[in-house]
C-alpha cells in the first residue's frame, strides 16, 4: 500500500507560480510511475503531468505544457509540480497519482492510477 499526501496549494493571481509537493510513504516509491490529475468546478478530474518510474519519460496535458513541471526525487520519496504563468482556468483540485503502469500512454489514463492522495486545492484570481 501506499499514502500519498499533497500539500503547497493556495489562493494565488494570474500570472504567479507555485510549487505542489506529493509525499509518498508505504511501498518503494522508485518502483512507481507518478501523475498529477486536477479537478475544477464542476469539472470531470483531469490528467496534468506524469512521469514514468525511470524519471527519464514525462507527458503533459495539452493545457499546461510550457508551463508545468513534474520532478521526483526518489531519496526524499517526493513528488513535485512546478506551476508558472497561473491563469485563473488552472484553478482545481489537484491530486497526485501513482501507478505500476511504465508508459507514458498509460500514466494519463485517471483509471490506471493505483493509489491517489486526497488532493490540495489551488485557487487563481484574475
Amino acid at each position: 500500500q501506499v499514502q500519498l499526501v499533497e500539500s503547497g496549494g493556495g489562493a494565488v493571481q494570474a500570472g504567479d507560480s507555485l510549487r505542489l509537493s506529493c509525499a509518498a510513504s508505504g511501498r518503494t516509491f522508485s518502483d512507481l510511475s507518478v501523475a498529477w490529475f486536477r479537478q475544477g468546478p464542476g469539472k470531470e478530474r483531469d490528467f496534468t503531468a506524469g512521469m514514468t518510474w525511470t524519471g527519464i519519460s514525462t507527458t503533459y496535458g495539452d493545457s499546461v505544457k510550457g508551463r508545468f513541471t513534474i520532478s521526483r526525487d526518489n531519496a526524499k520519496s517526493m513528488v513535485y509540480l512546478q506551476m508558472e504563468s497561473l491563469k485563473p482556468e488552472d484553478t482545481a483540485v489537484y491530486y497526485c497519482a501513482a501507478t505500476y503502469k511504465t508508459t507514458t500512454q498509460a500514466i494519463r489514463v485517471r483509471g490506471n492510477m493505483d493509489y491517489w492522495g486526497k488532493g490540495t486545492t489551488v485557487t487563481v484570481s484574475s
